[in-house]
């Protein structure tokens, strides 16, 4: 069985190519835009990593699967992945 987290980050991970054909902004073909995802992984992996291995931010393991990046789950990147390229999409097709 899929757990909750895991898979909402999924679904939002692959909605992001749709999303970004539909509005047409070709964000996804632009090597910029990697390059930015990069950096915000970089600093994820410093400040969630941070805040995981502190245990000052805790996850509850019925919720997600439980595999970890270092200590942070790789959902914390797929939703970090979403959320950025959604904003970005829509920066993009709002001119």
């Amino acid at each position: 069985m899929i757990r909750e987290y895991t898979l909402l980050a999924l679904i939002f991970s692959a909605a992001v190519p749709v999303m970004d054909k539909i509005c047409r902004t070709g964000l996804m073909r632009k090597p910029l835009f990697y390059v930015f995802l990069g950096v915000i992984f970089f600093f994820k992996l410093l400040v969630n990593g941070y805040l995981t291995s502190q245990q000052i931010v805790v996850y509850n393991p019925a919720m997600f699967s439980g595999i970890r990046l270092g200590s942070i789950p790789v959902e914390d990147f797929l939703f970090g992945f979403s959320m950025v390229s959604f904003c970005l999409i829509v920066w993009e097709k709002s001119g």
